[in-house]
Order: structure tokens, then sequence, then C-alpha cells
């Protein structure tokens, strides 16, 4: 049975992302850094106006509660990431970055950067937007499932 261009299609984007990420984390594996551990840091890194709570940061990572739990306990332990109460809310815990974080997501970032430049290369602008457009038809698509 021929595969059609839309299995074709699904087999290459998960190929290509988990290649990308495999040699991302390969990348940063000086730094010490689990996969995990580096992409909360990231992610963390992105809410630029107020800290997230550890649920919010659950649902941006893409992760259960409780793994997102273990890898905070982790980063905490490290003294990259805190904890801190929320007062409307007992239960809920903001999480914020400590300043010792700042030069590690700076190399992360760095990093990050150099590999994206480089599996760019030979994508023009024109290409990248229609992909991004294709992209984000699929994240709607799967937002209604």
């Amino acid at each position: 049975m021929p595969l059609t261009d839309e299995h074709r299609f699904g087999m290459q984007l998960a190929q290509m992302t988990r290649g990308w990420r495999a040699e991302l984390d390969r990348r940063l594996a000086g730094l010490g850094l689990s996969q995990a551990r580096w992409l909360v840091l990231l992610h963390l890194a992105r809410f630029n106006d107020e800290a997230p709570t550890q649920r919010e940061l659950a649902q941006s990572v893409g992760v259960e509660g409780p793994t997102l739990a273990r890898l905070l306990d982790s980063l905490e332990t490290q003294g990259l990431v805190r904890r801190q109460a929320v007062v409307e809310d007992r239960r809920a815990k903001k999480i914020l970055l400590c300043d010792s974080a700042a030069p590690l997501i700076a190399q992360i970032e760095s990093i990050a950067n150099a590999l994206r430049a480089e599996l760019l290369t030979g994508v023009d602008e024109t290409e990248l937007q229609l992909c991004m457009r294709v992209h984000a038809r699929i994240l709607e698509n799967l937002e209604r499932t």
C-alpha cells in the first residue's frame, strides 16, 4: 500500500521534531541538564510579565503536574528556581527563576539559536512562512479535537 503525502508529511514532521530535539539535547549535555530540565527553564524564561503558577508552567511545557513537580524539586535543589505561595490560593505556587539561572539560560539560548540557524540553512523566508502557516493550521485542528 503506497504512502500518501499526508502520511509521509506526518512521519516527516515526527522525525524532524525528534531529531531536532535530540540534537539540541546532545549539544546541551555539557551543561549538565536533562532535556526535561532545560525545557522547563526555557519555558519559564519565556513568561515575561508575571511568574506562572505551577499549573500554567505544566501546561506550557506539556507535562503532567506530578512530573513537573519532580523537575522543579530538582531545579530548586540546584538553586535555579524557587516556588512562591500565591496569596489568593494557598494551593497554588508561582514558579520564579533565580538569578543564578540567567547565565545558564543564556547558554541554552545561544546553543539553541546556533542549531536553529544550521537547521534552517537553505530555507528562505517565504518557505518558512508557509511552513508556519501549515503548522498553525494543524495546531488549530488539534485544539478542536
